[in-house]
């Protein structure tokens, strides 16, 4: 009887490791691939920025890259982020106090807002609510899985990144004065 109670307790036990093993496996296959790819793809200080490429709302394809010469704010937000909209005011005022500003690394200053919107009405509407008076303003409309927040690595927002003349990330999340401190200290 001894033996028999062994061999069960030792098959219950080898059961119980496959279905561990099976389970773990389970888990890593269904663990989202991007997820694991977003996180080593974050964006530092002093790394050249990735390239953003979407529709704006008016359907055109605009570029980060073709902002190349000045210093860009590259602001995550979304029209039902209540942070971010308070932020807005802050971006705007410090926009139009150093649009045409020179720095030491870029000659004027912009935001390129990436908006992680779903829905197209309210983000217009953001835009306009918010007086967000700069060229530049993107979406995918895909929300968390907006393809820029993704590859910078965002994982809240508001998220920023300051950049040079160069594309270099030389700030992140700056918001209200330091963003207007760190300006006027880049300034010529």
């Amino acid at each position: 009887m001894k033996i028999m109670k062994l061999l069960f307790s030792g098959a219950v036990l080898v059961v119980l490791g496959f279905i561990t093993t099976a389970s773990q496996a389970n888990y890593e296959v269904a663990r989202p691939i991007e997820l694991a790819a977003n996180q080593m793809a974050a964006v530092g200080i002093g790394d050249k920025a990735p390239d953003i490429a979407m529709r704006d709302p008016q359907g055109n394809i605009r570029k980060l890259s073709e902002l190349k010469g000045q210093v860009v704010l590259i602001d995550f937000w979304a029209s039902w982020c209540r942070p971010c909209r308070m932020e807005n005011p802050n971006v705007v005022r410090t926009f139009n106090a150093y649009k045409d500003a020179a720095f030491k690394n870029g000659n004027g200053f912009t935001v390129f807002s990436v908006s992680l919107d779903q829905n197209k009405a309210a983000w217009i509407n953001g835009i306009k609510k918010d007086g967000l008076v700069w060229e530049n303003h993107v979406s995918d409309l895909q929300g968390w899985r907006n393809a820029a927040a993704g590859l910078y690595g965002v994982n809240s927002i508001p998220a920023t990144y300051l950049i040079d003349g160069d594309g270099i990330v030389i700030k992140r999340n700056l918001r209200g004065q330091a963003l207007e401190n760190t300006l006027a200290k880049l300034k010529k």
